[in-house]
């Protein structure tokens, strides 16, 4: 009787262990499966990456902030470009608070009856800015100059304009 329930529990312990061993197997080579998806995922992603990084690089080619001749002109007559970029800037959009209809710098009258006013500056470098402006519903964009006067003035000059046509949709 002893070796009929020896012989039986060894058959069962070996039952035991082949099903172990299968069931670990084929969850093993499930995880192994999923982790080649994963690593090609990955690899497309490095891919993206580095796609997005180098357009990246291309948008901000046309920056003040990334143009370091620009930054040490204004740097030799000593200026502090942390300072005098959003300085610049603010000037512009200052330019928004205006009386009547007629903009300071954008040489079209609004046709919606709101202001017409900047709403987006690009700095490109020392001498060059453009400038998205809208009324609400027509848009276009300026390229200006700027100049620095007595440390503390800036005078613009509009050089190009353009507005878009209305979209019909």
């Amino acid at each position: 009787m002893k070796k009929k329930i020896f012989l039986y529990l060894f058959v069962f312990t070996i039952l035991l262990v082949i099903f172990q061993y299968v069931n670990s197997k084929s969850i093993l080579e499930s995880y192994e499966h999923k982790i080649d998806k994963l690593r090609e995922k990955v690899e497309v992603f490095k891919d993206s990456i580095i796609a997005l990084e180098d357009e990246n690089l291309d948008l901000l080619y046309f920056n003040i902030e990334n143009n370091d001749d620009a930054l040490s002109y204004f740097e030799r007559d000593g200026y502090d470009t942390s300072e005098l970029i959003p300085f610049i800037k603010d000037e512009l959009y200052k330019l928004n608070v205006y009386e009547g209809d007629d903009h300071p710098i954008v040489p079209y009258a609004s046709m919606t009856g709101g202001k017409i006013l900047i709403n987006k500056v690009r700095l490109l470098n020392h001498k060059w800015i453009i400038a998205d402006f809208s009324d609400g519903k027509y848009w276009g964009e300026l390229f200006l100059t700027y100049e620095i006067i007595d440390k503390q003035k800036l005078k613009f000059k509009l050089i190009e304009y353009f507005l878009y046509p209305p979209q019909s949709y």
